[in-house]
């Protein structure tokens, strides 16, 4: 069991010393180190502490820095198992997951997505960013809060214990169209929509930060936002210096009518219409071209990948690597959470690019951590966070060196075995800010997570 924190009072309020057995160091393992924190931020990194300080909590197994889940509809856990009956397509999963969005209310999305907030949580997941699109009631009626559903997924993160991006999305449209202002909403999708751009603007703009929670902006996907009204999300996010992200090129179909409409591809057309830059990721980046690498690498867009939803969907395998050598940065995200594991998706996205390109070793273990970790909270807008060093927030994720997937390789082959090895089962500690929220395998403030998923789920399903 760990040992109680030590905790002192100084000009820097509390502070708190964590003892890591063995730490990741974004280059190597670390044997012994030894975390100072004072308000949620790492204060002093001490390596060669070959045992616990007096009163220090003893985090052992290989501690990481906190993951970052840089994709995710918390709403979509609610699927998980029930669409793996019989075969289809995106299209077909697609009407599947709108009787699922059709039920949710701000209290019922609340009760799921903490649940699904402290799954991650136990994953080693210490901040998510939320796509956001379920804006209004079931019939496209806007609540007398019309941020409520918004509200609810802020408080379910709190809830949690973890920070949240809550990426507000802009969804307007049925699909890509020649008519202006696009093709109108259909049923399933009233709920999803302000109208214009610019009465999603001003509803998101009623949205504010806090100490957890950051705002960005999304656009759901060119089906989805009308090109003449993509200048005003841009703007926004601009204005803001806030994280914008977009489903980008995730399906063939998806390109396929872009080009008929406007004779470009996706993420050309995003960029005549000021959208990508760093501050920018595209989810998934799937069906891209040479020409749409060279666009994203050379503006510094980002790209999400989402491996155990790209094939769980039978997406297909988005060129990775190539991507990230054009200058596109690399996260990681959940996104359908037919996993919830970010070891499972580091480990495949290396392994979907050696069935594509029948070599090996594209990425060392380290790279794909800093995906997992550093990239996705940059994605997130949160840069001081997903590091193990001064100044940094203190985020901890600690695995298990002794399970049965773990034991074996020697500790300094720690980074390789978190990676292709271990999964979220092997999660035993995470520390969010500085605050114990997994303790040997426990939620400290969802203790029966695995009851609060089913109740949750259940209450929707009575709802069909």
């Amino acid at each position: 069991m760990t040992q109680g924190p030590q905790q002192s009072q100084d000009r820097q309020g509390p502070r708190t010393t964590y003892w890591l057995e063995h730490a990741w160091l974004d280059h190597h393992v670390e044997p012994g180190v030894a975390v100072e924190v004072a308000d949620g931020r790492i204060t002093a990194v001490r390596t060669e502490a070959d045992t616990p300080p007096p009163g220090a909590v003893a985090l052992r197994g290989l501690t990481l820095p906190g993951l970052a889940n840089t994709h995710s509809h918390a709403f979509h856990r609610a699927l998980r198992g029930t669409t793996q009956v019989g075969s289809g397509t995106f299209w077909t999963w697609r009407e599947l997951m709108y009787r699922t969005a059709a039920r949710l209310t701000p209290d019922s999305y609340h009760a799921l997505a903490r649940a699904v907030y402290a799954e991650m949580a136990l994953a080693g997941i210490t901040c998510v960013g939320e796509f956001h699109y379920l804006h209004h009631g079931a019939n496209g009626t806007p609540y007398d809060n019309p941020n409520a559903m918004s509200e609810a997924l802020i408080a379910a993160a709190a809830d949690a214990g973890i920070r949240i991006t809550l990426l507000d999305t802009a969804y307007l449209s049925s699909g890509v169209s020649k008519r202006r202002g696009g093709a109108a909403p259909d049923r399933h999708q009233v709920r999803f929509s302000d109208g214009t751009a610019d009465a999603w603007a001003e509803r998101a703009s009623a949205l504010r930060d806090s100490p957890h929670a950051r705002i960005g902006a999304a656009i759901h996907s060119v089906r989805a936002v009308p090109a003449e009204q993509l200048p005003t999300v841009a703007a926004w996010a601009r204005a803001r210096r806030a994280p914008l992200h977009v489903h980008l090129s995730e399906q063939a179909a998806e390109n396929e009518a872009c080009l008929a409409v406007h004779g470009r591809t996706p993420v050309q057309l995003l960029d005549d219409h000021g959208v990508l830059g760093a501050r920018t990721t595209g989810i998934h980046n799937t069906h891209v071209t040479r020409e749409d690498i060279a666009l994203l690498g050379a503006t510094h867009t980002g790209t999400c990948m989402c491996p155990t939803t790209e094939r769980d969907l039978a997406d297909g395998i988005g060129p990775a690597a190539q991507l990230q050598r054009a200058g596109s940065p690399l996260s990681l995200g959940s996104d359908s959470h037919a996993v919830i594991d970010l070891f499972e998706e580091a480990r495949a996205m290396e392994l979907n690019e050696r069935l594509r390109t029948r070599t090996r070793g594209h990425w060392t273990a380290g790279a794909l951590l800093h995906a997992a970790s550093a990239d996705g909270h940059a994605a997130l807008g949160w840069p001081e966070a997903g590091r193990i060093e001064q100044g940094a927030l203190a985020d901890l994720v600690t695995i298990a060196l002794d399970s049965v997937r773990t034991a074996g390789p020697l500790p300094r082959l720690g980074a390789e075995t978190a990676v292709f090895a271990a999964s979220a089962a092997d999660v035993r500690h995470t520390v969010v800010s500085g605050r114990h929220v997994v303790r040997d395998g426990v939620h400290t403030q969802v203790p029966d997570t695995a009851r609060a998923l089913a109740d949750a789920i259940e209450a929707l399903s009575r709802r069909a």
